[in-house]
This record gives structure tokens, C-alpha cells and sequence, in this order.
């Protein structure tokens, strides 16, 4: 995994989710145990099936290279990470010190959490949901767990497909901008019985638990735009005594429950714009991948030139933040109006920017 002919590894990671970085350093951590005591990582130790893989791989990995992943880990110069779960990874590790090389966060990029989470998922949400199920959205009744960028995104497109749309959200300041662009706040346990279309998008896990989803109405369509798939409890759903289900077509499936009620689970609660539908357009992806190689390149210039990053986690300049976005305008005959010199001198900026400082919030 990850081996890099006639090299111990690459010079730098673009990761997604965190998974290659978790992999590194899991790797050079049980390489040291393995080199103190002998013992190797047990795959029995987690319920997750992803952490599982991990360390399967790496039980089966080090007797045959007991250093690969050591060697890997001081090769790196830097990674760049593309998503929410991504970045609270790397911030977790670097605030235990674990961090062993600079990392940018290219989520946080203003014209990547601004424009990929909000206005790809307001494409790629009701695409999903149609090619999946060919449902009417209109007239549904839709829940949004979470309303961040994501959620904002979903929400936004739900209503504009016709459907009512219902919050829940932990964050009183989301809550608030949902409730002031019209959105219903509530909690799960609320409106569970009463809703059409169940969509998570929050980053964090067990959000639709199964005790939810046994209390659905019957054909209830549930699907995942946040991260992993432990946004819904599929574990326990699938595992559930006397469970049946129904393959409609690939990635829809239909559980039935023993009463004979059931949900229609899409993409087997993966991701729903990648599992049922392409994915995000691909303009605004282009907007994030501009940023990763922005990233990029701002740490081969750090490894071979600054050395001003230590093993934290860093944004982007704003900047070069400004030039995703300029670069990305002539596609959409867009024509900024230019400040003149006295303009930029009664606000405090240069006449080519940066136009705002890095405390304002978009």
C-alpha cells in the first residue's frame, strides 16, 4: 500500500478523509512497538471497518518491511487535506504533538468550503436522490442533520426542489442562520416518524441511529452527504435480528424490519453523491483542486526554501486564495471592477489585494 518503486515513499500527500496520513503514522507507531516488544496491531480492537482495514494491513505488513512506514513518514514533506473529517484528524494529531510533517488545511480555503461543500452538494444532493429513487422531491418532507456548508448546501437545494425541509443542528449559531433563512430547527426525535427524506451531513457519526430508523415511516429514504458511512448506524442496521433486504437496484437497497415496514437506504450509506450519482460538477471541483495544488506547491516551496512550517496545521495565504477565485471568473464572463488608488488607500488594501482580512467570515 502506497509503495513507491525505487523510493521509501512520496515526497508529499493529497489526501481526502485523512486516510493516507492515518495511515503513515499508525504505520510508524506500531513499527516502534513492534520494534520494543514484539507485538503487532490487532484488528479485533475496533468496531470500525475502516480502522479494521488499517490495521489488518499493517499486521500483515510489518514482519515483511518492519520500517516501511518509518521510512515513509520521514521521506514526506507535507500533506494537503481536501475535507472536514480530514482536517480535525490532522488538528487532533498536532494538538497531541503527534503531527510529523506540515499540513494545510485546504477544506477551510474560502473557494473550497464556500463553493465545493455548499454549492456542489446543492447539485449533486438532489441528483443523487432523483437517479437513485426517481422520486417526486416536492411536497416531501426532507430533514438536514446539520447545517453547515454542507447542510447549508442540501437544505437550500431540498427547498427549491419543492420539498419542506427541517434542521437539526448542536451549534447555536447554525441554528440560528437556519431559522432566519426560513428552516424549522428541530431534533430527530421530534419529527422522526413524519419525514420523507433523511439526509446527514455532518461529519460526526452515529447521527441516524437505528433506534430512528425503526421508528421511520415505511419507505422512508435515508442517505449520507457528510463523511463515513457511520453517519448512519449501517453496523446495527444490518445486523439486526430478522432483517431483510431488498436490493432494488445497485446502491439502493430496501431493509425491511420483521413488521414488515422498511427504509430505503442509498449508496449503502456512503457517500450519496458519489455512490448514486458523478459527484460534484466539475467546476467547483476545480475551485478545490486549484487550492491542492496551491497547497501544494506552497509546501515544496517550505521543504525547499522557507522552513517556516513546523508539524501544525496552516491555511493558505488569502491570497492565493483570491487567485482560485480570479482564475476561475473569465470562465463565467464575470468582470471585477478595479479600485482605484485612493479607494484602496481609504480602506487599508492594495489595489490587487488581498481585500479582506483573515478574520473575515464569508
Amino acid at each position: 500500500m502506497m509503495t513507491v518503486p525505487g523510493a521509501d515513499g512520496c515526497d508529499q500527500l493529497v489526501d481526502d478523509g485523512g486516510d493516507a496520513t492515518i495511515l503513515i503514522h499508525k504505520g510508524k507507531e506500531f513499527e516502534d512497538k513492534y520494534a520494543k516488544d514484539g507485538s503487532l496491531p490487532d484488528p479485533a480492537s475496533t468496531t470500525n471497518a475502516e480502522f479494521k482495514c488499517i490495521l489488518q494491513l499493517l499486521k500483515d505488513s510489518i514482519p515483511l518491511d518492519k520500517t516501511k512506514y518509518s521510512r515513509m513518514a520521514l521521506r514526506c514533506k507535507g500533506v494537503s487535506e481536501e475535507t472536514t473529517t480530514g482536517v480535525l484528524r490532522l488538528r487532533a494529531m498536532a494538538a497531541k504533538n503527534e503531527l510529523l510533517f506540515p499540513a494545510i488545511n485546504v477544506n477551510d480555503c474560502v473557494t473550497k468550503s464556500k463553493f465545493d461543500n455548499v454549492y456542489g452538494c446543492r447539485h449533486s444532493l438532489p441528483d443523487s436522490i432523483m437517479r437513485a429513487t426517481d422520486v417526486m422531491i416536492g411536497g416531501k418532507r426532507a430533514l438536514v442533520c446539520g447545517y453547515g456548508d454542507v447542510g447549508k448546501g442540501c437544505a437550500f437545494a431540498l427547498r427549491g426542489a419543492g420539498a419542506r425541509v427541517l434542521i437539526t443542528e448542536i451549534d447555536p449559531i447554525n441554528a440560528l442562520q437556519a431559522c432566519m433563512e426560513g428552516f424549522q430547527v428541530v431534533t430527530m426525535e421530534d419529527c422522526v416518524h413524519e419525514i420523507d427524506i433523511f439526509t446527514s451531513a455532518t461529519g460526526n457519526f452515529k447521527i441516524i441511529t437505528l433506534e430512528h430508523m425503526k421508528k421511520m415511516k415505511n419507505n422512508a429514504i435515508v442517505c449520507n452527504i457528510g463523511h463515513f458511512d457511520n453517519e448512519i448506524d449501517m453496523e446495527d442496521l444490518e445486523q439486526f435480528p430478522g432483517m431483510t433486504v431488498e436490493n432494488i437496484k445497485p446502491q439502493v437497497d430496501r431493509f425491511v424490519f420483521p413488521k414488515g415496514n422498511g427504509v430505503i437506504v442509498l449508496a449503502s450509506g456512503r457517500l450519496v453523491n458519489l455512490g448514486c450519482a458523478t459527484g460534484h460538477p466539475s467546476f467547483v471541483m476545480s475551485c478545490s483542486f486549484t487550492n491542492q495544488v496551491l497547497a501544494q506547491l506552497d509546501l515544496l516551496k517550505n521543504w525547499r526554501e522557507t522552513k517556516a512550517y513546523k508539524n501544525d496545521v496552516y491555511l493558505l495565504p488569502k491570497h492565493l486564495d483570491e487567485k482560485v477565485a480570479l482564475l476561475h471568473l473569465p470562465a463565467l464572463r464575470a468582470h471585477l471592477t478595479t479600485l482605484s488608488q485612493e479607494q484602496a488607500d481609504y480602506i487599508g488594501v492594495k489595489v490587487n489585494g488581498p481585500f479582506k482580512n483573515d478574520t473575515y467570515r464569508y
